[in-house]
């Protein structure tokens, strides 16, 4: 892709299914901000993810409510609903590809972890992706650096692609583990906001009495306020 001097502005894309969004997301977009000198990041919930099962998402619009109200107080963070709003699978090619279409004078950061990168090959048109962005990569303490530099250069030599690491630890908060604590009746403090702790407790969401109707709620398109 271009070099980013010749660019407008520069903005992140942070994707997920944000089911539910927690600081581990929040953490990592504000390193990118500062990393990259971003412009802004938008955090984009998935619609319909193709490598998920969409029977075990929380709805769409729950999920929106979320992620607005989480990101609410920083001015340089932004929501995009362009997934939630497309019909079928989300594709994160085809996301960038609209965005970039839309705002051809703007340089976009793609914030994943390194794990993701590993396995970037098996998503929908990698090579699309990869022409239409710059890929931020976060690392876990774990993460085998020797294996990930490898990847890389791979992935430069094969797709030409634009990668940085960010000069941050990836925050390894789980929203699988939140909601499995929330189920079992566990404290989620310190692991997203004090704000969506309301909201998730004010809705009964993934708690395990709710759990089946939550579930429900999905299949019939009922959404939660």
């Amino acid at each position: 892709m271009m070099e980013s001097e010749n660019y407008d502005k520069r903005v992140g894309i942070m994707g997920g299914t944000f089911d539910p969004i927690h600081y581990g997301h929040l953490l990592l977009a504000q390193a990118a901000i500062e990393a990259e000198h971003l412009d802004e990041v938008l955090f984009i919930p998935s619609g319909t993810p193709w490598l998920k099962d969409s029977s075990q998402v929380l709805n769409k619009k729950t999920r929106v409510s979320m992620t607005g109200i989480a990101i609410e107080d920083n001015p340089k963070f932004a929501l995009s609903t362009i997934e939630i709003d497309r019909e079928g699978n989300s594709y994160s090619y085809e996301t960038l590809e609209i965005l970039r279409e839309k705002h051809p004078n703007t340089c976009y950061y793609f914030i994943l972890g390194a794990d993701s990168l590993m396995e970037i090959e098996k998503w929908k048109h990698p090579d699309r992706l990869m022409k239409s962005c710059t890929l931020l990569t976060a690392v876990r303490d774990d993460c085998d650096m020797e294996a990930l530099e490898k990847q890389i250069a791979y992935l430069k030599g094969k797709y030409e692609a634009s990668i940085e690491i960010l000069p941050t630890k990836r925050i390894d908060i789980s929203s699988t583990d939140i909601r499995k604590k929330i189920r079992e009746g566990k404290s989620v403090r310190y692991m997203l906001p004090d704000k969506i702790m309301e909201f998730i407790e004010k809705n009964h969401i993934y708690m395990r009495s709710n759990e089946e109707s939550s579930r429900e709620n999905v299949e019939n398109g009922k959404e939660v306020g």
